[in-house]
């Protein structure tokens, strides 16, 4: 089985040891950086072996902050997913990185299996925000679907709203009684027919 190359950028000490500890040590990853900072990724990068599939980051971070770096950082690894990892969970500043490309957002008091849970999300295309931050974020949009009875249908409605209440792929399989796959095949399609790449977009484009 092939491993989900990871790296970690963490300005605190205690933090980055625990991270680097626990996530490494899991058989599913392979740490090619451990950072201090985006400036010591950045100075990494040229001599890692090879480049991550997933990058843990902190937002905030001595020099450039994780939230002001994202999109270089895309620049420089755009086939990397991000993952914001931070103790704020002001919905401004979660909007700001899923609109800078931020592929997941996960608050630092998450455990540390759900925080692996998360990158294994990621990695197989998932966009996994804790639940508390898809809950604030969403909250600033008041979905009205059935304002869009052209576009879907009932059962992506279904689906679109569980989105909305801040589920993940596989709970919005357990609340409609479809396979993750299924739900995941109807997530596609309503990004395609609603011309979005992320739920939060998804959201406001359900406001409009």
């Amino acid at each position: 089985m092939s491993h989900i190359r990871l790296a970690l950028v963490e300005d605190d000490a205690v933090v980055r040891e625990l991270l680097r500890s626990y996530l490494c040590g899991q058989p599913e990853f392979d740490c090619v950086a451990v950072a201090v900072s985006v400036e010591d990724l950045l100075a990494q990068l040229p001599y890692l072996r090879q480049l991550p599939q997933v990058l843990l980051l902190d937002i905030a971070l001595p020099g450039q902050s994780g939230l002001e770096a994202l999109p270089l950082l895309r620049q420089r690894l755009p086939d990397t997913d991000i993952v914001m990892q931070t103790v704020f969970d002001d919905a401004d500043r979660i909007y700001q990185a899923l609109c800078r490309g931020a592929s997941g957002y996960v608050l630092k008091h998450t455990p540390l299996a759900e925080l692996k849970a998360a990158v294994l999300e990621v990695a197989q295309g998932g966009a996994p925000m804790s639940r508390a931050v898809a809950r604030k974020v969403l909250a600033h949009f008041k979905p009205t679907p059935t304002t869009r009875p052209d576009l879907l249908t009932p059962r992506e409605l279904d689906v679109v709203q569980g989105i909305i209440d801040g589920l993940g792929d596989k709970q919005v399989a357990a609340r409609l009684g479809l396979s993750l796959d299924t739900v995941r095949t109807f997530v596609k399609r309503i990004y395609k027919k609603l011309e979005v790449g992320s739920r939060t977009e998804l959201a406001r484009r359900m406001r409009e």
